[in-house]
């Protein structure tokens, strides 16, 4: 049976972002499946890639040696399989009345690169010509201490400072490489829970911050209530 709130969100495209670690995943399909059992037709993206062409522009991103790359190049490979995104999937599916789903969007890039010393604003430049006016509804982003995030995935990043990763670039996304978040520091994470933390004064589409602590049932209650005060 729908719900209020699950009705405030039929037909609107919800970005789920935020730290490494911090439960956007799971809470992406606690709210699937919710759509789901109430009737609500739903797709879900992921990005980057999430499309034929998007995911051969992800291979390119991952599987090669980018130390001689721009970083200049590398944000708008980044954002050319997120133009394909918005035109291959979450246009489409908004057309036709469908809510949208989303892991991780344009303010990951923000975060991420921010993070690495890059202008947030810059990002937000070239996404307004990547995905023309397809910005979310609503950005959740899950906020929890980067040592949380790091504790719940498992990983152990190196004290010691470094610029970039295994090949010497530094990269826009967490999962640009399989070794990369071995590479990065903690108080890369920090930055980048940061730069999360600061997005709404710059972010050009509504943004929610949840504090993503305790366990998955506390954290899906404070997301409803999230959509529920969101101006949709």
């Amino acid at each position: 049976m729908s719900t209020p709130t699950l009705e405030r969100i039929r037909g609107k495209f919800l970005v789920f972002d935020g730290v490494d670690g911090a439960g956007k995943g799971s809470q992406l399909q606690l709210l699937g499946e919710a759509l789901t059992a109430a009737g609500i037709p739903w797709v879900q993206a992921k990005d980057p890639g999430g499309t034929e062409i998007g995911d051969r522009i992800r291979h390119v991103l991952l599987d090669y040696d980018l130390s001689k790359m721009d970083v200049r190049c590398e944000a708008l490979l980044f954002m050319a399989s997120r133009a394909q995104l918005v035109h291959d999937v979450i246009d489409p599916a908004l057309a036709s009345g469908k809510t949208v789903l989303c892991d991780r969007f344009v303010s990951a890039t923000c975060a991420y690169q921010g993070a690495a010393g890059y202008d947030p604003t810059r990002v937000i430049e070239l996404a307004r010509f990547a995905i023309n006016t397809t910005w979310p509804h609503l950005t959740l982003i899950f906020d929890v201490a980067a040592e949380e995030g790091l504790e719940r995935t498992g990983r152990r990043p190196k004290s010691k400072k470094k610029n970039g990763d295994v090949h010497g670039q530094v990269r826009l996304f967490h999962d640009t490489h399989p070794d990369a978040m071995e590479h990065r520091p903690l108080d890369f994470h920090q930055k980048v829970r940061n730069m999360f933390l600061d997005l709404p004064a710059i972010y050009p589409a509504p943004i929610a911050i949840i504090n993503g602590a305790g366990d998955v049932d506390d954290v899906r209650k404070k997301m409803m209530e999230a959509i529920d005060r969101a101006a949709l």
